[in-house]
């Protein structure tokens, strides 16, 4: 199994070109079945849970070609998915296939939609809590989809399609707000959805979508209306830059100092973090080809932070955060409000030496001078990439092992880093 080896105590400097955004682009592959005709996306990061959905994809007999590099091209340019979902062949989605990734469940609104029937397995993925699919099956069932769920599958049937209704969500979640949006671009008459979503992600697949033929509006707010149509058609639309990714990159920077542009970033997707590293004394200054972001001899102030839905601070940056914070000048408190059990890097994070306690769902995080290199594990997503933070700033070497969660969700995460002076290598096997 591959691990990744850091030496720290260098500063960042250059340029880091920021991918599309993983949380839009799974969403967007999965979108490519209610239509019979091909959707085309650009800016497709190359991650280990794009490569899963496109075998997912490909049970269910869909197409999908991966345009090679142009002239011209970027080496970091995310590749070009053609899907053609012509002919629908499966609409089951195996345990032995969802198993492996949570967003992979939603393939269930676009089937029973489009095909009026669909067989998936429950989901497996990130093991932060329970995140059930019950409201994404209240969504469905508001739709007049009949459910069951049998043997560890949801069997859902809308013999006579599905029919426009009132969905009000009883808190905000985005894979339901995914599932509801897509389910409704079909159903009969129209959809109203309250509490939902206003993750830039939802607004990138609500933007592809009405590409493709469908009328959404209000994505973005707390309420999308959908106004069902009968069929919808191919497309060309470009995932939008990685919020989670620019964050993570820009806490890199704050940690280790030095100056850094992160290229393709656009500010107003994580407008919330900007402002959290800024009180934490880096500085950050958005341009036209992206975000800067530099931190010189100033050092790292503690801060105080609540995880929120957007526009609030995002949960997928608690982690990157908290590393951040383990070389402040003081204590931080950081509270988790949307996962629980998303905590399990602090042990890993004290075996640099970091000092933090938790108090129900707040981290308190007491500021030491200096990390120092250790082995560590990751446990998860967004978390094994807080050990990389970490190992960017600690005296000496660090290992980082089970690092199949980074390529997940972090695409070339050693040549970004290492091209701005990070010493950081991949040793296989």
């Amino acid at each position: 199994m591959d691990r990744i080896r850091i030496v720290g105590g260098n500063k960042l400097n250059g340029t880091i070109p920021i991918s599309g955004a993983k949380n839009a682009a799974l969403p967007l592959m999965i979108a490519s079945l209610l239509t019979d005709e091909t959707l085309i996306l650009d800016n497709v990061p190359r991650l280990a849970d794009v490569a899963q959905l496109q075998r997912i994809l490909g049970n269910h007999g869909l197409d999908i070609m991966a345009a090679g590099k142009r002239p011209g091209d970027h080496e970091y340019q995310g590749q070009t998915l053609h899907i053609s979902a012509a002919n629908i062949i499966d609409t089951t989605a195996p345990y032995e296939l969802v198993s492996k990734m949570r967003a992979s469940f939603w393939v269930i609104a676009p089937l029973l939609a489009r095909m009026k029937e669909a067989k998936v397995s429950l989901p497996g993925g990130c093991a932060i809590g329970t995140r059930p699919v019950d409201l994404l099956i209240m969504a469905l069932e508001k739709l007049g989809a009949e459910l069951q769920i049998d043997g560890g599958y949801v069997i859902a049937k809308a013999p006579g399609g599905l029919v426009g209704a009132e969905i009000d969500f009883p808190k905000v979640t985005v894979s339901g707000t995914h599932v509801a949006l897509m389910a409704a671009t079909l159903a009969k008459g129209t959809t109203v959805i309250t509490n939902a979503a206003c993750e830039p992600e939802i607004v990138d697949v609500a933007d592809c979508l009405n590409k493709m033929g469908a009328k959404v509006s209000g994505a973005g707010t707390t309420r999308i209306v959908i106004e069902g149509v009968k069929k919808l058609h191919g497309a060309r639309h470009t995932v939008l830059p990685d919020r989670i990714e620019t964050g993570t990159y820009a806490m890199a920077v704050a940690m280790t100092g030095g100056d850094v542009q992160l290229a393709g970033a656009r500010p107003e997707l994580l407008q919330s973090a900007l402002d959290v590293l800024t009180e934490a004394g880096a500085t950050i200054t958005p341009n036209n080809e992206g975000i800067r972001v530099a931190r010189n001899g100033a050092g790292i102030s503690p801060v105080k932070v609540t995880t929120a839905p957007f526009p609030g601070f995002p949960t997928d940056l608690q982690a990157q955060l908290m590393a951040l914070m383990a070389c402040a000048k003081g204590s931080s408190h950081i509270t988790e409000t949307i996962f629980e059990n998303r905590f399990m890097h602090v042990q890993e994070l004290a075996r640099f030496g970091a000092r933090i306690s938790l108090d129900g769902e707040t981290a308190i995080i007491d500021g030491i001078a200096k990390l120092k290199g250790a082995p560590v594990m990751a446990t998860d997503l967004r978390a094994s990439v807080s050990l990389v933070i970490a190992a960017l700033a600690a005296e000496g070497e660090t290992t980082v092992n089970r690092v199949y969660h980074l390529d997940r969700g972090f695409e070339r995460l050693e040549e970004k880093l290492s091209a701005c002076g990070a010493t950081i290598e991949r040793i296989s096997g």
